[in-house]
This record gives structure tokens, sequence and C-alpha cells, in this order.
């Protein structure tokens, strides 16, 4: 177990700014939606069709909100919307959504063909995990809720590790002073779950990553690991302050952390990130790294308001996060 002093001469790459934030952020906004709604914020990201797909989180002006899809060539312009929402909360056959579903991570799973699609669904009785399969983002299957409430932050591994499915995902304690960590948990089937333990725990005291975090963007396949992108949120005097760090899990046991970093790497410090209808909050869903340049594009939203994206390599990262405390 290193001490704080030993933590601190190791971190000879403090203030590196990994990722770089788009020049004419916000990307996406309420202003460009071809449909009335208050705001459009924490996109899934994935490739469809060689074409970078965002299914937005999309809040109505009643306050419930619902996944609406934007494709782009680039990823930067030139945004197309759908003319209506693309995946809406159904709770007639789906009465865990009834107050709405949020925040979407999109996993390609090769072996089904088919795209999965973790969600928060709010339900009466709090949020709770769900699950949603599409080969085209068109038609879906939804399979219903995973996980029991409190649940959510949760995103599939796009394979089977000795023939199970392996979830991520983030449980609130009943005593919310014990803190909420990141889990993982197994399944065969992808409907029934188990074999459930803490991934990461959340930190005590000062941290910027202390009490509460989770996962934020999917898992990032690389040579060296399972890239994970999670959020810690530090409560202040003016509010939760929302920002991300990153850990490596092991490629064939994805149960576990082989580095972890000990500071935050984003966090809300431009206008859009800082003011909205949730100050002071950078929340991605969703990333996507181009495997001939190297680069991730990552996608967030922006105080709960509006849409952003920042870049980075993922050499730079590698070497970030290789040089980070042994977890």
């Amino acid at each position: 177990m290193q001490t704080f002093e030993t933590r601190l001469k190791s971190s000879d790459n403090s203030y590196k700014e990994l990722f770089r934030r788009y020049e004419k952020n916000p990307i996406l906004t309420a202003k460009q939606w071809p449909y009335a709604c208050n705001s459009v914020f924490n996109p899934a990201a994935t490739i469809y069709q060689n074409k970078i797909l965002l299914l937005c989180r999309v809040e109505d002006r009643r306050g419930f909100s619902h996944f609406c899809k934007a494709v782009s060539n680039d990823g930067y312009n030139n945004w197309e919307i759908d003319a209506e929402p693309t995946l809406a909360p159904e709770p007639q056959k789906y009465p865990e959504e009834e107050w709405g579903i949020e925040d979407p991570r999109i996993t390609w799973i090769e072996e089904l063909g088919k795209y999965a699609i973790t969600y928060t669904a709010f339900s009466k009785a709090g949020p709770l995990v769900s699950l949603a399969l599409t080969e085209d983002f068109k038609n879906f299957e939804k399979m219903g809720s995973i996980m029991p409430p409190e649940d959510k932050d949760a995103a599939l591994f796009p394979r089977r590790f000795k023939g199970k499915w392996v979830l991520i995902h983030r449980p609130m304690p009943a005593n919310h002073s014990e803190g909420a960590h990141i889990w993982i948990s197994t399944s065969d089937n992808l409907k029934y779950w188990g074999d459930h333990q803490i991934l990461i725990n959340a930190r005590r005291g000062g941290w910027w990553d202390a009490n509460k975090i989770g996962l934020s963007a999917q898992p990032l396949e690389t040579p060296e690991g399972w890239l994970i992108l999670y959020h810690g949120v530090r409560k202040t005097a003016s509010g939760s302050l929302y920002r991300l760090g990153l850990a490596l899990l092991d490629y064939e046991n994805p149960c576990r952390v082989i580095r972890r970093s000990d500071e935050w790497v984003f966090g809300p410090q431009e206008w859009y990130e800082r003011e909205g209808d949730v100050h002071d909050v950078v929340f991605p869903c969703g990333w996507i790294l181009d495997k001939q340049n190297g680069e991730i594009k990552m996608y967030y939203g922006g105080a709960d308001t509006c849409v952003a994206m920042a870049t980075a390599s993922l050499k730079d990262i590698i070497e970030y996060i290789k040089r980070c405390p042994e977890a």
C-alpha cells in the first residue's frame, strides 16, 4: 500500500492535459433539435455504417428523458438528427420507465451481431439498469431491467470472459454514507446477473473521487488492457462537482484493476460545462477510438444542458495510466 507521500512523488505527470476540447464546442444543443425539448446531453457513442453515431439523452419540457440519434461523417459537424425520439420510454410495457430513460452506453457485441444499449430507467422506486439490443438503431429489442434500484452508470464488455458476459455498474447503498462504488457482475444470458463484487472503490476524505464514483464511457479495448473512464463527485459548498479519472483493467480478467489515476484528468472549465441546468458537470457516456491514427473522441454532456467533445491520443493516455499507482 503506497503512502500519500509516495503517491505524490510518483505523480511526475501532474497537470498534463490529456484531453483537448473541440474549439467549436458545444457541438449539439436543444436549439438544433427538430422538435421542442429542454436540453440535450450525456450521449452514448459508437461507429455505425462508417459514421459516428451519438444516442443523446434528450429531456423534454415535462422533465422526462428519452434518446434521440444524431449521426455525422466526421464526428464534429453536419449532424443528421432524427425528426422524432429514437428510443422512448414505454411505461405501459416497462413500468420501470415511468419517469423516463437516461444516460445510455453502447457496446457492439460481435457474437450477437447487435449493439447493446445499457441505460438508466427511472422507476417509482428509483433508477435501475435496463438493456436493449438493436441492429440498426431503428428497431429495438428491450430486455427490460437487469438490475434492481438504485443502480446506474452501466456498460457491457464486448465479449465474454470464460463464457460469461460482464457488466460494470454502480449500485447505491441504502446507507449513502458508506459510499457509492463501481461494481462488476457476470451473466450467462445478459438477463440474470451474479458474482457481484466491487471493482473500484470510492476513496474517502479530501480526494476528488471520494464517496461517490461511477463509470462514464463504455470500456475501451487496448493492447495494454481495458481502459476505464469514470467520474468522481465531490461535494462543495456550492454543490456537486463532476470530474473524470482513468483506470486500467487486466485484458483477460477485467475484475482485476491494474492501475488507477490519483488525479482527475478532465473537469468542468468552460462556460458550457460550468453553467447550465446542473452546474459544474462533465459527463461522458461514450468515446470512440480511431484505430488508424490512435485518436480518441470523447463525447460528453456539459452542465446537463449540451453535448461537447474532446480528443486525446491513446498513446498519451496509455503512457499516463502506466505511470499511475498500482491498484
